[in-house]
């Protein structure tokens, strides 16, 4: 049975988009240490139309970060399909390694998110906020489900109150929680 196409958000203003996003949720990836906590995105428009990302996590204590840039992958449609390019590893940032970021539900206050991608792979749920009401929780998750995602491998971020600064842990200059996120752990 072929699986139908995603529905993304259309219309999506950007510059309101822009800001702190704390990840209630995700699918787990090689792309993160399995036990990172008080995971957030933060997202700065720039003058050219793409989007600064920073990604961090806190993993053993440390904070672990990598940038990339976020763009429409399609200029000329309103859909809230975008890209994001990273260089890999962060500590020797050489090779870019690209993915799909796709918005699948936004509410109108822009404070909690569904992302995705067409494979299915990956997904979060994200929030101006460090947590979440579990009734909204559960209608995105229910709608993830619609949009043909397995949420059984769906797993809740752990985040500390309050939530940490950048400044308040040592960072991973080494880029350690990368490469052992490679080799699963």
């Amino acid at each position: 049975m072929a699986k139908k196409s995603m529905e993304v958000v259309k219309g999506i203003d950007l510059a309101r988009y822009m800001g702190r996003w704390y990840e209630i949720a995700s699918f787990p990836s090689l792309f993160q240490p399995k036990n990172g906590i008080n995971t957030r995105a933060t997202y700065t428009l720039r003058d050219d139309g793409t989007v600064n990302v920073l990604n961090e996590t806190w993993s053993d204590g440390k904070r672990g970060f990598i940038e990339g840039t976020a763009y429409k992958a399609d200029p000329n449609s309103d859909e809230a399909k975008l890209k994001v390019k990273f260089y890999v590893p962060p500590f020797l940032p050489l090779i870019p390694v690209t993915g799909d970021y796709w918005v699948l539900y936004l509410d109108e206050d822009y404070h909690h998110a569904l992302i995705g991608q067409p494979s299915r792979k990956y997904l979060w749920i994200l929030c101006r906020e460090n947590h979440l009401d579990e009734e909204v929780f559960n209608m995105l998750v229910e709608k993830a489900k619609e949009e043909g995602y397995d949420v059984t491998k769906l797993k809740k971020t752990t985040h500390t109150n309050p939530p940490p600064e950048a400044e308040d842990a040592p960072a991973d200059t080494k880029g350690i929680w990368w490469l052992k996120s490679i080799f699963g752990k």
